[in-house]
This record gives C-alpha cells, sequence and structure tokens, in this order.
C-alpha cells in the first residue's frame, strides 16, 4: 500500500505545492491537499496546522507543508504531537532531518530554493530512512518531552 503524504502551502508556497503533488500522484503516492488552493493571499497557521494534524493523528505517515520562507510553517507543525517537522534548504539537510531526527514533516521555503532543489529535497526526504542507535534514543527523548508538554496541557 502507498504511503500517504498530506501536503499543504500557503499563497507563497502555492506554485511548488502544485508540482509536488504533480511529480508525488506520478511515483503513486496518496496525496492529500490540505490547501491553500489559490495564489489569493492567506494565513498559512490554517494550512499548516491542517496538515501537521493528519500526521500527528495517523491519517497520513508524512507531510510537507510550505510557505516563503518555511519558517512560519515550521512553527505551526511543531505544535502538534507527534510531529517532528524540519526545515530543509539542502539535499543535505533532508537527510539530515530523516536520518537523525525522523522527520516526518517535510518544512520548504519556497523563496529559498528553485524548484528543481525543491524537487531534489523532496525525493531525497522521502527515500531516507531514520537511523537506529543514538539517534532513535533522541528521538525518543523528544517523544518523552513531549508527553510531558502535553500532559500538563491537558490538565
Amino acid at each position: 500500500m502507498a504511503k500517504k503524504i498530506v501536503i499543504a502551502s500557503d499563497h507563497g508556497g502555492y506554485k511548488l505545492k502544485e508540482k509536488i503533488i504533480s511529480i508525488l500522484k506520478k511515483k503513486r503516492y496518496l496525496v492529500k491537499d490540505a490547501g491553500t488552493f489559490t495564489e489569493e493571499a492567506c494565513d498559512y497557521p490554517l494550512f499548516g496546522y491542517d496538515a501537521a494534524k493528519e500526521v500527528s493523528s495517523g491519517k497520513a505517515q508524512k507531510g510537507i507543508v510550505i510557505c516563503k520562507s518555511g519558517i512560519g510553517m515550521s512553527i505551526v507543525a511543531n505544535k502538534l504531537p507527534g510531529v517532528r517537522a524540519g526545515l530543509c534548504m539542502t539535499k543535505k539537510d533532508a537527510i539530515s532531518a530523516r536520518k537523525h531526527n525522523d522527520a516526518n514533516v517535510l518544512v520548504l521555503g519556497a523563496s529559498q530554493v528553485t524548484e528543481k532543489a525543491a524537487l531534489e529535497i523532496v525525493e531525497t526526504w522521502l527515500k531516507t530512512r531514520s537511523l537506529k542507535g543514538r539517534h532513535a534514543r533522541r528521538v525518543e527523548q523528544i517523544i518523552n518531552i513531549e508527553k510531558k508538554v502535553f500532559k500538563k496541557i491537558k490538565k
């Protein structure tokens, strides 16, 4: 069964999002488009939240979120439990985000990378597996911190 990927952007990342969706569908990924659906100015937190919620809930195995700089989407996505979003500007970043941090959400800055570079980053990020050993131990520490934080918030 193909992995489900959710993808979202604001207006600044709309064109790149559409290109990535096209490529992912050609590669037979199941893609959920969480918006935006036009280049009209919009608020990135709403779309970033919708995409990250899909990953947080387990409805999607991975997510990709895009805004102009990538910073805003990084902040929003990392607010949800279980989400490890990493802003990647290079293929090397994508490898590190997956291998060392088991990032399950890729964040792209549409004004920070070319379309060609973005597509290479996506491909690299999707094919790179998480490392075990000390890296898995550190990811587990992040998960444990997250559990403490969200337990306090729920009270």
